[in-house]
Formats: C-alpha cells, sequence, structure tokens
C-alpha cells in the first residue's frame, strides 16, 4: 500500500533522492515528512474523490502521497488537456475537491487500518468516442501490480535512476509508484520530457535501464549529437505504449548496446500485460509484443479481439456501469480493443484494432473527437480523421477535408483545433478531396481513408 510504502522507503532509504527536478530534490525521508505535512491541511475523510490538477513533479508525489495516507481517492488531471478536455473530465469525476496547491502543517494523519478494497486511484483514458473513462484501482490491483512488475521477489532497494518519462497522471506512475518506492529508485523528472536532455541525465547519472515509449525511442536515436554523449551505462530498453517497430528495436540495440524489451498493456490492465524477454529470439523480439506476464492471461476471442485477465487489472470504470459492463465480462475478462494472433512460438501479434484509434507517442487518439472540432471550421464541409505510419511517433493524424470554398491549410486547422484539443491530437498531414470515400453502408470507409493518408 502507498502509506507503507513510502513509510518504509524513507526508512530504509532516508537520504537516498527520491525525484530530481531541473530546480529541486527531495529524499525519500523528505518526501515521506512532507506528504504527512500536507495531509492535516488537506483535511479530507476517506473515500473522499480528489482531482489531481499539479505539473508533473515533487509536488504532485507529495500530494498523492498524502492523499493516499488520508485514503483519498486521487484521480490525476492531464496538464495538457485542452480546456474542453478538462471539463469532460472533471464532469465524468464529479470530484469532491480539487488540489492545485500544497500547504504545510506539523503533524500527520493516524495511520490507516489496511484494506485491500480500499480505492486510491482513478486513472482517466478515453472511450471510442473520446469521451473521458476513469478506470479505478484499489489497494489490492496496486499491490498486483508491483508484484508483477518485481516478478514477486523481494526487491526492496535494488533500483536506480530512472527517468521520469510519462506525466505523472499516466497509467504508467499512477498504479506504479509503490514499485518506484519499493525499488528505491530516483526519479529524473522533467516537467515535459526532452530527447535531449534526456540523454544528458543517462550520460550525467549513468542509467543502467531507460524506459518510454517507442517515439520516445526514436528521437533519441535522431538526437544530432546522439553519439557525442556516453551512453555506455544503459544494460536494458523497456518500451510500452503499442509495439515498436522492427527496425527501431535493431538500432536502438545497436546504438545503445542494450538489451530491449517491448510490453503490452493498457489503463484498463493496469499497466502490465505482455512482455518480450530481453534474450528473446528475432522472431519475438522483432515482431511480437511478447508473452503474459506472471498471473496475467491472454485469449484471442471468435472475433479476434484480444482479451486480458489478471489480478492487476481495474475494478472499473468510475461512475460509469454500462461502459464497465461492455469492457469487463463476467469472468473478468477486459475486452482490449486491439486484433491479436498468437504465432506458432506463442508470441503475441497485434495486427490492428476494433475501432480505428490510433497512437500517437504512446497517446491515445480518438478520430470522432478530433473530427467534431475540425467540422465547425468554415471552411470544411466534411471531414474524417486517420492515421499512417511515422518512424518517430509510431502513427500520425491525417485531417482528410471536403472544402466549403476555398480549402484551409493545415496550419488553419491546427491553429483552430488548438483551444480545444491536446497538442497529440492535432493533425499534422492534410489531404484535401472532393468527397470523402463512403462504404456500401453510407459510412465512411477508413480503409480508403487509410490509402488516401499514406
Amino acid at each position: 500500500m502507498l502509506p507503507e510504502s513510502i513509510r518504509g522507503a524513507a526508512e530504509r532509504f532516508g537520504e537516498r533522492a527520491a525525484l530530481i527536478t531541473p530546480d529541486r530534490t527531495v529524499t525519500f525521508a523528505e518526501l515521506d515528512e512532507l506528504s504527512d505535512r500536507a495531509a492535516g491541511p488537506l483535511a479530507l475523510d476517506e473515500g473522499t474523490v480528489a482531482a489531481l490538477s499539479m505539473p508533473s513533479g515533487i509536488d504532485y508525489v507529495v500530494a498523492y502521497l498524502a492523499l493516499a495516507k488520508l485514503g483519498a481517492i486521487t484521480a490525476g488531471i492531464n496538464p495538457r488537456f485542452a480546456s474542453d478536455e478538462r471539463e469532460r473530465v472533471l464532469e465524468r469525476l464529479q470530484p469532491d475537491v480539487i488540489v492545485d496547491q500544497l500547504t504545510f502543517a506539523d503533524g500527520g494523519p493516524p495511520a490507516l487500518p489496511p484494506d485491500p478494497d480500499r480505492r486510491v486511484t482513478i486513472v482517466f483514458t478515453s472511450g471510442t468516442s473520446g469521451e473521458p473513462k476513469g478506470a479505478v484501482f484499489t489497494n489490492r490491483q496496486l499491490e498486483a501490480i508491483t508484484t508483477i512488475d518485481t516478478g514477486g521477489l523481494d526487491v526492496w532497494g535494488t533500483g536506480g535512476p530512472m527517468l521520469g518519462g510519462t506525466q505523472f497522471c499516466h497509467i504508467g506512475f499512477m498504479t506504479k509508484l509503490q514499485w518506484y518506492l519499493r525499488l528505491g529508485c530516483t526519479l529524473l523528472v522533467q516537467e515535459r520530457w526532452r530527447p535531449d536532455v534526456a540523454l544528458r541525465l543517462i550520460e550525467q547519472h549513468r542509467m543502467r535501464s531507460i524506459g518510454g515509449v517507442a517515439a520516445q525511442i526514436a528521437l533519441l536515436l535522431r538526437e544530432p549529437d546522439f553519439d557525442a554523449h556516453d551512453v555506455s551505462s544503459v544494460e536494458t530498453i523497456v518500451v510500452g505504449g503499442g509495439p515498436s517497430p522492427p527496425e527501431l528495436v535493431r538500432a536502438a540495440r545497436q546504438r545503445f548496446g542494450a538489451q530491449y524489451s517491448i510490453r503490452y498493456s493498457s489503463t484498463e490492465s493496469g499497466g502490465v500485460g505482455t512482455a518480450t524477454p530481453f534474450d528473446a529470439p528475432d522472431d519475438e523480439a522483432l515482431f511480437t509484443v511478447g508473452r503474459p506476464r506472471p498471473g496475467v492471461e491472454i485469449r484471442i476471442a471468435d472475433d479476434g479481439e484480444l482479451l486480458l485477465r489478471s489480478p492487476a487489472a481495474m475494478i472499473g470504470y468510475w461512475r460509469d456501469e454500462e461502459r464497465t459492463a461492455a469492457t469487463i465480462d463476467a469472468g473478468g475478462w477486459i475486452r482490449t480493443g486491439d486484433l491479436g494472433e498468437i504465432d506458432d512460438g506463442g508470441g503475441l501479434r497485434i495486427v490492428g484494432r476494433t475501432s480505428d484509434m490510433y497512437i500517437r507517442g504512446g497517446y491515445n487518439v480518438h478520430p470522432l473527437e478530433v473530427e467534431a472540432v475540425l467540422l465547425e471550421h468554415p471552411a470544411i464541409a466534411a471531414v474524417a480523421v486517420t492515421s499512417r505510419p511515422d518512424d518517430v511517433m509510431g502513427e500520425v493524424g491525417v485531417a482528410v477535408v471536403v472544402p466549403q470554398g476555398a480549402p484551409p491549410t493545415l496550419d488553419d486547422l491546427r491553429a483552430f483545433a488548438d483551444p480545444r484539443l491536446a497538442s497529440y491530437k492535432l493533425p499534422e498531414a492534410l489531404v484535401v478531396v472532393d468527397a470523402l470515400p463512403i462504404t456500401s453502408m453510407e459510412k465512411v470507409d477508413r480503409s480508403a481513408l487509410q490509402q488516401l493518408a499514406r
């Protein structure tokens, strides 16, 4: 549990740095003390729903730990959200309180009695329509996630310096902070990830393992001064957020001189799913997302959809019984929305999606959400958004537009949508057509769209 984990980390690691930002460092002992001192002024009852609206950094972690010590339920609000997106998340969440700053006082809260079913966090993702969905996790799931990530071993203190590769509201932090604390990791935090800074930190702190999404690894390799940095300390690279292109795996292994593991998971699965072993043969390492991790089960449904079950999976969506029932069946299997195949060697291959969602740099983008905004542009009569492959981001958005009068430019569309959409959702290419392709059922032909986008 988070309160016990930070107290245990403070006792074991004391003055070791827990988080380092460009202008501040906090030790494990300080992190425990600060979260105690922040809990009192918050004065929240157990079960209070708190929206944590802060940039990724030390105060965010202090607040999350303080809320956990009080037994509150924490939902991180992505600082990259446009105002419309933020409002939709808050409307779904209906928090009792929004925490956007901290005050401190002496003392700390009384220890909570153990409760594996106490709800700890709500991690937001998006549905097929772009509507927000909050995956709910209790102490039971956080413990299972930690156990899977450590291989079931007692690993107190085996960690080292690591890069913070995602926003802290992401599943990769909210459900895995407990793991960081138990390993005694020193987390190096950038409020906004930059490859040049990441390379400098890797060299400066002699990191043995680096992680992130495939787009971040691609950006590291494309840095003009990559070869000027000493990255010889790196032994392993762990990459989630979707499959990695084979050429990226090859290049990263060669240029870092490190082993590469692909991790497949989702918000709903708690951020754990399948993995390729570091020593996997090329057929598995380059073309699959590996095999189920301990405690995780997968199967392919008759329609080709990948189903996943594990003790780490969410208990359901916050205030959304309909979508919960559509996602988790009576046997506890989660419908992932991905189409998969299991090859002759037992490796899982992701071959498509049941929806037209795409993943840009580890972030889910839903075309319907983007289309709804672009349709309001006065120069657009009709629009459909699709994706095309990208060497760096994995996939990027393409707006296929039927103009009304003079066609808009790509810059016009991005400027128009920018106030209402996160930057990663903005289209990065424009195709102008006389009419959108349609199927015999009078629906937009998504396959034809992708051909137009390439």
